[in-house]
Formats: structure tokens, C-alpha cells, sequence
């Protein structure tokens, strides 16, 4: 048994699969697909599972998964739906046809018809044979052909990532799937939180005709069993501390786990199944290891160096304080070193931030003013060129929000850190 068939981020796990705090939610979603006429709505943060658990319960060969990303027409989303169910929309009609004609009497002839010098009148009697051929393009609608092939079938339109379909385009397409429901297509979609309600946003008509399932971030309790039983797969035995540290270390995403996990075993050189029982490290520098291997992969460098640098100084250079690790840094780098420290967090209160802040600092801290003004600027910089909000500040409530677990474990674990 190989460690890539046990532990599988991005794909749907076997052997480390949990849903056991998902149970009722999976009735919910069997109960809205058995009813019909209904349109499933998916919500939940980055990286928690929505994906998986849509396919276990619909099958993979049952999902025609489509992502909403760079959909900028309502004909786009169809063509890729069809494309994925396999489905053929060729027009081309190709229509040929013979003619004889029978000429006579007095033709007049100029130009490139013949080589006559001057102008004049010819007889000209016979007959001649054409043969043409001509290909016709017929519009197409392409929703009554997605009605068509795909009403009261077992398929399940998988809309991924709804909020990345363009916005003024959200409304035909809202306005379309209410169409399809209606005729007895089955449909599900799914967003993050802070886009949940853009389907109903897009098409009022919807209301009372959606099924809103929402997601979190997972508990421990169930976190803690992707190691336990991929492990037990392997034949590794992991320590009660090193499970706490990987729990821990994940923020809630399953798909990190499974990433993280997969990565201890190759820091142990291990890629299949062992004969005899292995404990694996307990020790901090081989936790370390597999973390920075791990941090490679959710490569979020270009990201990271924006927040380092913070935005253009404007002919003033910031103050720069003593670090505990006997370096100097700005308000900047003093934010980005306190979020990096333990226990992990997705989720940072004022308050909390000045304590780390404390933390960081050998002696004088950046004034509150300075730290708030901090977090809103690296909550612009990290969403400048992504397709989503990946962190946010919160004004209101002087709450700083990473809103994907991958983002926060690059700012611990990145190579130039350790």
C-alpha cells in the first residue's frame, strides 16, 4: 500500500475518510436530492472539505463538476458542462448540391470572365454542371439542450466556486439553473462564506427554492483521525503529542492534514506500507522538517514578500524595533513574526495581537495606531491579484481574519523563517 494511496489531498481519501460530524448534513443534502425542485447551496471557508463531500455522496461518476472561475457568460458555464458530461453539440450541417445550367443567346463579356480585347456581343449555347457545398452553423440553445440531455437522470451539475462566475453574469445564470431545476435538472453549487447568498443575490426567485448546507472548519475530534487511520494503514505509530501538534498545526483543513501528514512520511524516507511497526520522531526538528517540506507546496512566496515589504513609504522610513531574536524590524515584519507564533490562528483580536506583539518585541512595541493601520494594509496586499479574500481586518470589531489555513501555515513554516 503506497502513502500517496492513503493520504490524498486534493483528491477524495479511502482510507482516511471522515464523516462522522457530517452526518447530519449529509441527510440534509440526500433529503433536498430525493425531493427535487430544489437547488443545493454548498458554504463554507477554503480548504474544509465541501468538494469531498459533495462526490462521496453523489459519486464521482455521477458529478459533472464545473468551476466557476473566468465564467464570463451563461454559455461558457453550459459549453463546460457538456464538455465534462461528454455531451456533443456539433451544428455543422454540410449541404451540397448539383445544377445544370443551359446558356444561350447573346452574353455580354468583360473583364476576368475572358481575355477579349474591347467590348462586344457572342453567341453562346451549351449547358454546364456546378457542384457546391456549404456548411450552415444553426444557433444552438444551449440550456434547452442541457435540459434536454440532463432532466430526471442521476447526473448532478456541479457548480464549484460560484462567486468567481463574473458578476454581471451571475444573474442569467441564477435566472437559467432556476429554468433547469424546474425541469427537473439537479444542481449544486458552492462558495465561501462571505459569498454564500450570491445565487439568491443573483435571482430572488430562488428564495424558499434553496438548501443552504453550511461548513466550518473541522473539530479536533475529527481532524484527529485522518492521522490515526492513515497511519495505522502504514503501520506507523504516531505519539499522543505529535497527533496534537499535527491537529494543531492544520487550522481546521482537512486538505492540509492530508498534505502534512503525507509530507511526515517523507521526511521519513517512507512511501509504502513498512513491515514492522515505526514510530515516527518525536523529536522538534523532524516535526520542523516535514512542516517546511509541507510549506512548499502551499507556495504563497510572492504573497508573503508583498506583506514583508508593506506598501511604498512615502519619503518617511518606518521605525524599525529590537526583536527578541536579536534582529531589528518595522511594524510590518513585528505583525507578520507575532501571527507566525504559537498556538496556530486563523482568527486575531486586538488584544491578542498586542500581546504577541509583546512577544516579539525586546522593548518598544509599534503604537496601536500603527498596528491597526498594519493590518489593514497586509489584508489589501494579500488579496491584491487573487480571485478571493484571503485575509480581511475588520475595523468595526478590530478582528484580523486569514481566511485560508495554507496562507497562515506559508507564514509559519516558509523556508526564509527558519
Amino acid at each position: 500500500m503506497r502513502i500517496f494511496d492513503v493520504f490524498t489531498p486534493g483528491k477524495t481519501p479511502t482510507y482516511t475518510f471522515v464523516n462522522d460530524h457530517l452526518l447530519e448534513k449529509k441527510q440534509a443534502f440526500e433529503d433536498a436530492l430525493e425531493q427535487g425542485g430544489m437547488l443545493l447551496n454548498i458554504s463554507g471557508p477554503s480548504k474544509s472539505g465541501k468538494t469531498v463531500f459533495v462526490k462521496n455522496i453523489i459519486g464521482a461518476g455521477n458529478l459533472i463538476s464545473v468551476s466557476g472561475a473566468g465564467i464570463l457568460s451563461t454559455d461558457e458555464l453550459w459549453l463546460r458542462v457538456f464538455h465534462v458530461a461528454g455531451i456533443s453539440i456539433d451544428s455543422s450541417e454540410v449541404n451540397e448540391q448539383n445544377r445544370t445550367e443551359t446558356l444561350g443567346g447573346s452574353a455580354k463579356i468583360t473583364g476576368s470572365i475572358a481575355v477579349v480585347k474591347g467590348e462586344g456581343a457572342i453567341n453562346v449555347s451549351g449547358t454546364t454542371g456546378s457542384k457546391s457545398s456549404s456548411t450552415t452553423k444553426e444557433a444552438i440553445d444551449y440550456l434547452q439542450l442541457l435540459i434536454k440531455e440532463l432532466k430526471d437522470t442521476k447526473f448532478v451539475i456541479f457548480v464549484d466556486d460560484f462567486h468567481y462566475i463574473a458578476r454581471e453574469t451571475q444573474d442569467d445564470v441564477a435566472r437559467q439553473i432556476k429554468e433547469a431545476i424546474d425541469k427537473g435538472v439537479k444542481f449544486v453549487c458552492a462558495s465561501v462564506p462571505h459569498h454564500s447568498e450570491d445565487v439568491l443575490r443573483a435571482n430572488a426567485d430562488l428564495r424558499g427554492r434553496i438548501v443552504n448546507i453550511d461548513f466550518d472548519y473541522w473539530p479536533v475530534s475529527s481532524l484527529r483521525k485522518i492521522p490515526e487511520r492513515g497511519f495505522k494503514e502504514l503501520n506507523l505509530k504516531a505519539d499522543s503529542r505529535t497527533l496534537d501538534a499535527l491537529v494543531s498545526e492544520v487550522a481546521g483543513s482537512p486538505q492540509l492534514m492530508q498534505t502534512l501528514c503525507l509530507n511526515v512520511c517523507l521526511e521519513l524516507n517512507i512511501r509504502e506500507q513498512v513491515a514492522q511497526p515505526t514510530d515516527i520522531p518525536v523529536s522538534v526538528d523532524f516535526y520542523s522538517n516535514a512542516c517546511v517540506r509541507t510549506a512548499v507546496t502551499t507556495d504563497y512566496s510572492s504573497t508573503l514578500e508583498k506583506l514583508q515589504d508593506g506598501p511604498k513609504t512615502r519619503g518617511t522610513e518606518r521605525i524599525q524595533y529590537r526583536l527578541t531574536d536579536g534582529e531589528v524590524g518595522d511594524v510590518y515584519t513585528i505583525l507578520l513574526q507575532a501571527i507566525a507564533l504559537d498556538p496556530p490562528n486563523l482568527h486575531f483580536r486586538y488584544a491578542e495581537l498586542l500581546d504577541r506583539i509583546k512577544t516579539v518585541c525586546e522593548n518598544d512595541t509599534p503604537v496601536g495606531s500603527s498596528v491597526t493601520g498594519a493590518c489593514l494594509h497586509i489584508a489589501q496586499l494579500a488579496n491584491d491579484g487573487q480571485t478571493r479574500a484571503i485575509m480581511a481586518w475588520d475595523a468595526a470589531e478590530d478582528i484580523l481574519d486569514i481566511r485560508d489555513p495554507y496562507l497562515l501555515f506559508y507564514i509559519r513554516w516558509n523556508k526564509s523563517k527558519n
